[in-house]
Protein backbone atom coordinates (compact mmCIF):
# COMPACT_ATOMS: atom_id res chain seq x y z
CA UNK A 1 0.00 0.00 0.00
CA UNK A 2 1.59 3.03 -1.32
CA UNK A 3 -0.94 5.37 -1.49
CA UNK A 4 -1.73 7.51 2.21
CA UNK A 5 -5.26 8.13 0.81
CA UNK A 6 -6.80 5.02 1.70
CA UNK A 7 -6.21 6.67 5.16
CA UNK A 8 -8.14 10.08 4.74
CA UNK A 9 -10.45 11.01 6.98
CA UNK A 10 -12.03 13.80 4.01
CA UNK A 11 -12.39 17.21 5.30
CA UNK A 12 -15.86 17.09 5.47
CA UNK A 13 -15.69 14.40 8.19
CA UNK A 14 -13.07 16.37 10.19
CA UNK A 15 -13.45 18.89 13.05
CA UNK A 16 -11.51 22.27 12.52
CA UNK A 17 -11.38 25.64 13.89
CA UNK A 18 -11.06 28.60 11.43
CA UNK A 19 -8.56 30.99 12.29
CA UNK A 20 -10.65 33.92 12.80
CA UNK A 21 -12.59 32.29 15.84
CA UNK A 22 -12.54 33.46 18.98
CA UNK A 23 -11.03 31.46 22.11
CA UNK A 24 -14.13 30.90 23.17
CA UNK A 25 -15.48 29.56 19.99
CA UNK A 26 -12.72 27.69 19.81
CA UNK A 27 -13.10 26.10 23.36
CA UNK A 28 -16.89 25.82 22.47
CA UNK A 29 -15.70 23.71 19.42
CA UNK A 30 -13.31 21.60 21.23
CA UNK A 31 -15.49 20.59 23.75
CA UNK A 32 -18.60 19.73 21.23
CA UNK A 33 -15.42 17.83 18.90
CA UNK A 34 -14.02 16.02 21.87
CA UNK A 35 -10.56 15.77 20.68
CA UNK A 36 -7.89 17.39 22.29
CA UNK A 37 -6.67 19.18 19.07
CA UNK A 38 -7.74 20.60 15.93
CA UNK A 39 -6.29 21.43 12.97
CA UNK A 40 -6.72 25.43 12.15
CA UNK A 41 -7.55 26.31 8.37
CA UNK A 42 -7.99 30.14 7.21
CA UNK A 43 -11.73 31.21 5.28
CA UNK A 44 -9.83 30.01 1.92
CA UNK A 45 -9.75 26.24 3.05
CA UNK A 46 -5.64 26.49 3.68
CA UNK A 47 -3.88 24.80 7.06
CA UNK A 48 -2.18 27.41 9.18
CA UNK A 49 -1.59 25.23 12.15
CA UNK A 50 -2.86 23.17 14.90
CA UNK A 51 -4.65 24.29 18.35
CA UNK A 52 -4.47 22.04 21.25
CA UNK A 53 -5.88 21.85 24.48
CA UNK A 54 -3.63 23.13 26.75
CA UNK A 55 -2.26 25.70 24.28
CA UNK A 56 -5.94 27.04 24.99
CA UNK A 57 -5.79 26.91 28.28
CA UNK A 58 -2.01 28.59 28.68
CA UNK A 59 -3.57 31.51 26.37
CA UNK A 60 -6.96 31.44 28.67
CA UNK A 61 -4.53 32.01 31.58
CA UNK A 62 -1.97 34.41 29.96
CA UNK A 63 -4.29 36.52 27.61
CA UNK A 64 -7.91 36.73 29.36
CA UNK A 65 -6.12 36.37 33.42
CA UNK A 66 -8.31 33.80 33.97
CA UNK A 67 -11.61 35.62 32.64
CA UNK A 68 -13.87 33.34 30.04
CA UNK A 69 -15.75 36.80 29.52
CA UNK A 70 -12.40 37.77 27.84
CA UNK A 71 -11.96 34.84 25.82
CA UNK A 72 -14.45 36.57 23.41
CA UNK A 73 -12.03 39.41 22.55
CA UNK A 74 -9.14 37.27 21.28
CA UNK A 75 -8.19 35.09 18.76
CA UNK A 76 -7.31 32.01 18.11
CA UNK A 77 -4.05 32.91 16.43
CA UNK A 78 -2.96 35.32 19.26
CA UNK A 79 -2.32 32.06 21.17
CA UNK A 80 1.08 30.72 21.26
CA UNK A 81 1.15 27.17 20.14
CA UNK A 82 3.91 24.74 21.80
CA UNK A 83 3.78 23.05 18.38
CA UNK A 84 2.38 22.59 15.32
CA UNK A 85 0.98 19.33 13.29
CA UNK A 86 3.53 19.20 10.06
CA UNK A 87 1.05 18.41 6.75
CA UNK A 88 1.78 15.82 4.08
CA UNK A 89 1.25 15.73 0.69
CA UNK A 90 -0.98 13.22 -0.62
CA UNK A 91 2.67 12.01 -2.62
CA UNK A 92 4.44 11.14 0.99
CA UNK A 93 5.26 8.07 1.42
CA UNK A 94 4.17 5.47 3.91
CA UNK A 95 7.43 5.91 6.02
CA UNK A 96 7.16 9.39 5.90
CA UNK A 97 3.53 9.22 7.27
CA UNK A 98 4.73 6.96 9.90
CA UNK A 99 7.55 9.12 10.89
CA UNK A 100 5.60 12.21 11.44
CA UNK A 101 2.25 10.18 13.05
CA UNK A 102 5.23 9.18 15.89
CA UNK A 103 5.06 12.74 16.49
CA UNK A 104 1.74 13.90 16.53
CA UNK A 105 -1.82 11.97 16.71
CA UNK A 106 -3.13 13.10 13.48
CA UNK A 107 -1.57 13.71 10.50
CA UNK A 108 -2.94 16.93 8.24
CA UNK A 109 -3.14 16.62 4.76
CA UNK A 110 -2.89 19.44 1.96
CA UNK A 111 -2.69 19.86 -1.64
CA UNK A 112 -0.32 21.78 -3.90
CA UNK A 113 -1.94 24.82 -3.05
CA UNK A 114 -1.76 24.16 0.99
CA UNK A 115 -5.73 23.44 0.99
CA UNK A 116 -6.48 21.33 3.89
CA UNK A 117 -8.17 17.79 2.38
CA UNK A 118 -8.57 16.27 5.65
CA UNK A 119 -6.14 14.18 8.00
CA UNK A 120 -4.96 11.10 8.80
CA UNK A 121 -4.88 9.49 12.44
CA UNK A 122 -2.43 7.88 14.11
CA UNK A 123 -4.74 4.66 14.97
CA UNK A 124 -5.25 4.33 11.61
CA UNK A 125 -1.75 4.47 11.07
CA UNK A 126 -1.26 2.11 13.74
CA UNK A 127 -3.54 -0.66 12.81
CA UNK A 128 -2.19 -0.84 9.30
CA UNK A 129 1.24 -1.18 10.48
CA UNK A 130 0.36 -3.85 13.13
CA UNK A 131 -1.57 -5.86 9.93
CA UNK A 132 1.73 -5.67 7.81
CA UNK A 133 3.62 -6.62 11.14
CA UNK A 134 1.45 -9.30 12.34
CA UNK A 135 -0.46 -10.92 9.33
CA UNK A 136 -0.99 -14.42 8.85
CA UNK A 137 0.56 -15.51 6.16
Amino acid sequence: MDNILFFLKPKAMCAYLYDDYTMRQALEKMEAAGYAALPILNRRGEYRGTLTEGDLLWGIKNMCYMDIRQAEAHRIMEISRRKDHIPVRVTTSMQDLVERASTQNFVPVVDDYNTFIGIITRSSIIQYCSHQLFRED
